[in-house]
């Protein structure tokens, strides 16, 4: 998109409070700053100023018909936040009209929206429509153009925009009142596989996979829920030797136990293929869709409400990288709630073990990312006003080259908010500390949010 075409989306927005009987505008402006003084470079400013803005339009003719939109607009008033050097951006995350019958709980949506289902988070421009049916049964299903971003260079853009032509999904759910709900969905991204090209390309960015969701609510005591997604996708014939990928894409399940009134245990275990799960991101300058990695972890949280006001939790978790090794994160947190809540105490402490660190390159030797992870805050609440004050630090081993020769890395936030009016808040934070990356960084955030509009109170 060029500059005159922000500016169009947003005057669009501006403008769609026009449309409504009942309208509801909100939106959030921030300006920015932090200084940076990274190893190795220049010193350099960041200012960027950023607005964004969102309209929920009603009563379009008949309270059935409703428009929503929402994007937002950045300027850089220094040196440039944007990797390709330019000042100025802007975006519309979703601008739909939607319809919503009478009748099973049907809509229909048309034009750039957003689905989540159990095959992922997609973007679309589009058509959408969901209903439910007899038995506990709900169908939805969309189709149209994904939404496109950029990547890394113009050869790789025009693969990528030529093999994601079309997109579509559907999913098909049973519930058995609140107890048990079990989806099955499909998505195609993409018509042209890169193994189907003229000129066959090294990388595929289409995707076909199948989903499975499932959540079990027996009883408020516990929940279980999660989803598997399946590669469907033919793949380019392997190198002699290659390892298959696996077909699973995708696995994320988390349970949660309540013991009593006080005592809350809960479990995770994720799996991921990123050749498949990777394959048709939105964001392929900062995903590889070439990675042949995987990854799984799984671990637990115990969380202790020893009184209304005090409360403790333990964690553990443990993650494996195919192409870099093991490494484990576990600790605990303290939290306190004093004078009616109107002050919040906590404090916490990690260790972070991933002593078997493999590097890309072989002939390194390994080197350790173990570290210890110390972190204390403080939130207060009077009247109109909010202030909080964020520390934390990090001590890694001694010896690893790939941290630039630093020991210790560490960061504190303060940050003051006041509620204006009813619809309208202002907040700032300033922060500082220190990386591996950089020797200062600075950063201060001032932020106003708001919220008006004709509808009615407690409305749609």
């Amino acid at each position: 998109m060029k500059r005159h075409t922000y500016v169009a989306l947003l005057a669009t927005l501006m403008s769609a409070s026009a449309w409504g009987q009942e309208v509801s505008l909100y939106g959030t402006t921030m300006a920015q700053m932090w200084k940076q003084e990274a190893r190795g470079f220049d010193k350099a400013t960041f200012t960027p100023a950023t607005q964004y803005l969102g309209i929920d339009a009603t009563s379009l003719g008949t309270d059935k018909l409703s428009l929503h939109l929402f994007g937002w607009g950045r300027t850089d008033l220094s040196d440039s936040t944007n990797f390709d050097g330019s000042k100025s951006g802007g975006y519309l995350n979703y601008g739909y009209l939607q319809y919503r019958f009478g009748q099973a709980n049907a809509e229909i949506k048309a034009g750039r929206f957003t689905v989540n289902q159990s095959t992922g988070f997609e973007q679309v421009d589009g058509v959408s429509v969901r209903t439910d049916l007899r038995g506990g049964f709900t169908v939805s299903a969309f189709g149209g153009k994904p939404v496109l971003y950029k990547t890394v260079d113009a050869t790789s853009q025009k693969d990528y925009d030529f093999q994601r032509d079309f997109i579509f999904g559907t999913r098909l759910a049973w519930r058995s009142g609140r107890v048990t709900e079990i989806g099955l969905s499909y998505l195609q991204d993409g018509t042209k596989a890169a193994k189907d090209l003229p000129i066959p390309s090294a990388t595929n960015y289409t995707r076909k996979q199948l989903g499975a969701d499932v959540a079990i609510i027996p009883t408020s005591t516990f929940d279980f829920r999660g989803r598997t997604v399946f590669d469907m996708a033919s793949r380019p014939a392997l190198a002699p030797g290659a390892k298959e990928p696996s077909k699973i894409a995708e696995h994320d399940y988390t349970a949660t136990m309540k013991l009593g009134s006080q005592i809350a245990v809960s479990g995770t275990y994720s799996e991921r293929n990123f050749y498949a799960y990777f394959a048709g991101t939105n964001l392929p300058s900062l995903f590889r869709q070439d990675e042949k990695d995987a990854f799984k972890g799984w671990g637990g949280k115990a969380v202790w409400n020893t009184t209304n006001a005090f409360q403790m939790s333990v964690d553990y978790r443990h993650m494996s990288r195919e192409a870099f090794g093991d490494s484990n994160r576990f600790g605990g947190d303290l939290r306190w709630e004093l004078n009616e809540k109107t002050w919040l105490i906590g404090m916490g402490g990690h260790r972070v073990s991933a002593s078997a660190i493999r590097f890309v390159d072989p002939a390194a030797p390994y080197k350790s990312l173990s570290y210890k992870e110390g972190r204390i805050w403080t939130m207060v609440t009077k009247g109109r006003f909010t202030a909080s004050l964020d520390g934390i630090i990090q001590r890694f081993e001694d010896g690893n080259p790939y941290l630039a020769g630093v020991r210790k890395v560490y960061e504190a936030i303060g940050s003051l908010g006041f509620q204006a009016t009813s619809n309208v808040k202002l907040s700032g934070d300033l922060s500082y500390g220190t990386s591996a990356q950089a020797v200062h960084e600075t950063r201060a955030l001032l932020r106003a949010e708001y919220r008006f509009g004709t509808a009615k109170k407690g409305g749609k």
